[in-house]
């Protein structure tokens, strides 16, 4: 009786969810991500001369350091809230990931702070990601061999 009766009020005090809300803002800043993605290969394309194999690398590399300086500065956990996944394409949402653990545990040292637990949700990424890679890589191999 008093489980149903907990349940009742704590059912009315929860905030609604705005699932598709929610979706249109993931994918409309998402697409802002990719738009900013491209803005900066084509610029690094044209204006420097590179390649587009090398501009994307460097894309990468300035999304990384951005990431990670924003999560430093404390702006990436609100920009997410409001943002949401869409702010989270996997190379940011890695490198925040990285980041924030380092920062969780940097007074315990180089070592048993920073070194033990950077890698404590991003170890997980990386476990599954070789794993699935390699998963499907043998499937591509028993269909249709190496190309």
């Amino acid at each position: 009786m008093r489980n149903t009766r907990y349940e009742k009020i704590a059912n009315s005090h929860k905030a609604p969810k705005a699932r598709l809300k929610n979706a249109l803002i993931a994918f409309f800043s998402g697409g802002m991500m990719g738009l900013l993605a491209e803005v900066i290969i084509q610029l690094l394309c044209y204006v420097m001369g590179m390649s587009r194999v090398e501009a994307s690398t460097f894309m990468i590399v300035f999304f990384i350091f951005f990431a990670s300086l924003f999560t430093a500065f404390g702006f990436f956990d609100k920009w997410v809230t409001k943002l949401k996944c869409g702010l989270l394409i996997p190379i940011t949402g890695f490198a925040h990931s990285m980041t924030s653990s380092s920062l969780d545990y940097k007074r315990e040292g180089f070592i048993y702070g920073i070194g033990s637990n950077m890698f404590k949700l991003a170890g997980n990424v990386i476990l599954y990601g070789v794993l699935s890679a390699w998963f499907f890589g043998m499937i591509r191999f028993i269909i249709g061999g190496v190309r």
